[in-house]
């Protein structure tokens, strides 16, 4: 992330889907993901909120269905704790 060493299992999310009746079809119409990161103390903020803000832009996934699917995000961090 932006050069912010993330170990593996420090970044996790949850996602949650919000089906619509369209036209008598059901449609997956918006999908929102809440991302908990647990970051080194010295991680430089404004580079982690960079990341996450432009995130959508550059997931794969996101760009497949963003004219049929709204994505939005939130996020949680929690410090890492100091290494030893």
């Amino acid at each position: 992330m932006r050069g912010i060493a993330v170990p593996n299992g420090d970044i996790s999310c949850t996602a949650e889907g919000t089906n619509e009746v369209v036209d008598r079809i059901i449609l997956l119409t918006k999908i929102h993901v809440h991302y908990t990161l647990r970051l080194p103390a010295d991680a430089p903020r404004d580079k982690v909120d960079r990341s996450l803000e432009t995130h959508v832009s550059k997931c794969p996934t996101a760009q497949s269905i963003k004219d049929s699917v709204e994505v939005t995000w939130t996020a949680d961090f929690v410090q890492a704790a100091p290494s030893a």
